[in-house]
């Protein structure tokens, strides 16, 4: 009998600013690679959106590159940084691994950058990992200690995340601040408080913003104690910020520290680099509370007629696109 073929390897492409289609691929492989077929990635609303917008500053065209990108962001792109499989072939076969790929069938990597998946940690709820990631290292650029009271601003994936693990650090006091109401219930089974942005307290330790809209920064700075950290973990691609650095910024002596995953905080570098934190984020899934982040599942075979809708929702968290081809 003639073994089956395998079917062609495809891919979601931006083909140009908010037009999206499936194209056949070749899978590149290279000297110690593997090879994954996809079980499961997700869409990361923030960068997405802008990536799909065409919003990335021409100055940080080289910067915000994702790992395994191709094409760029001028059109068309391939790009997305949180996919699930399953190793083809070699010494890892059968390995669940997560990698900073592209939404694509089969892909190809080196071993290297496939990060093996905990057992704990459930396939579907593993493409939380980039996102983890990200909240991590807020973390670890706002000092967060035991003790701490802890305001974030906005509660999108990341900041959800960010206040998930704030909240597990002894004493804390957490509350995630987000203009949908509706967002109380998340913020309660993460180990949070909440409230809508007119009722914040005004005596926060620090301050995490990641709702990227110069309304959220201002409520942060609204937030703020006297002499607090404010941590800016939005990114907003080509759009212009309103700051108001008068009155209470001033007469609190506030101060605000950018914080981007694309960096190890200076205080940690020593001991960490990428891969060991994206190792420990991937065991920090293991909480099954954490599926409340899931808002919704796609099948990549229909991603293309969702993927504008997906990303222009503001209640999308982590959206998660599965595979048929496993």
């Amino acid at each position: 009998m003639t073994a089956n073929p395998e079917p062609p390897t495809r891919a979601l492409w931006i083909t140009k600013a908010a037009s999206t289609e499936i194209r056949e691929t070749d899978i590149l492989d290279g000297p110690d690679h593997i090879q994954v077929s996809t079980l499961f990635s997700s869409i990361s609303r923030g960068t997405e959106r802008l990536v799909f917008h065409g919003q990335v500053p021409r100055s940080e065209h080289d910067t915000m590159r994702a790992p395994f990108q191709q094409g760029d962001f001028t059109f068309p792109v391939k790009y997305g940084y949180s996919a699930v499989g399953t190793v083809q072939s070699g010494p890892r076969k059968g390995e669940t691994v997560f990698a900073l790929y592209p939404h694509q069938t089969r892909f190809s990597i080196p071993s290297h950058a496939a990060i093996s998946i905990n057992p704990s940690v459930p396939p579907a709820r593993a493409v939380l990992a980039a996102n983890m990631e990200t909240a991590l290292n807020i973390m670890w650029d706002a000092g967060v200690c035991a003790g701490s009271k802890v305001t974030i601003v906005g509660g999108g994936v990341v900041g959800a995340l960010t206040g998930y693990l704030c909240a597990r650090t002894p004493g804390t006091e957490v509350c995630i601040v987000d203009i949908n109401p509706d967002k109380a219930a998340l913020a309660g089974q993460l180990g949070c408080a909440f409230t809508t942005p007119e009722n914040v307290p005004e005596d926060a330790d620090m301050v995490i913003h990641t709702s990227a809209t110069s309304s959220g920064l201002a409520t942060a700075i609204n937030a703020a104690g006297v002499e607090a950290t404010i941590i800016e973990a939005s990114w907003y691609g080509d759009h212009f910020t309103t700051v108001p650095l008068g009155t209470r910024f001033h007469q609190r002596r506030l101060r605000i520290i950018s914080s981007q995953v694309g960096r190890i905080s200076a205080h940690m570098g020593a001991r960490w680099d990428y891969k060991k934190r994206l190792t420990k984020a991937i065991d920090l899934l293991a909480d099954p509370v954490l599926d409340a982040l899931i808002s919704g599942e796609t099948d990549f075979a229909d991603l293309p007629e969702n993927y504008g809708s997906i990303l222009e929702d503001p209640s999308t968290l982590c959206h998660r696109i599965r595979y048929s081809n496993r």
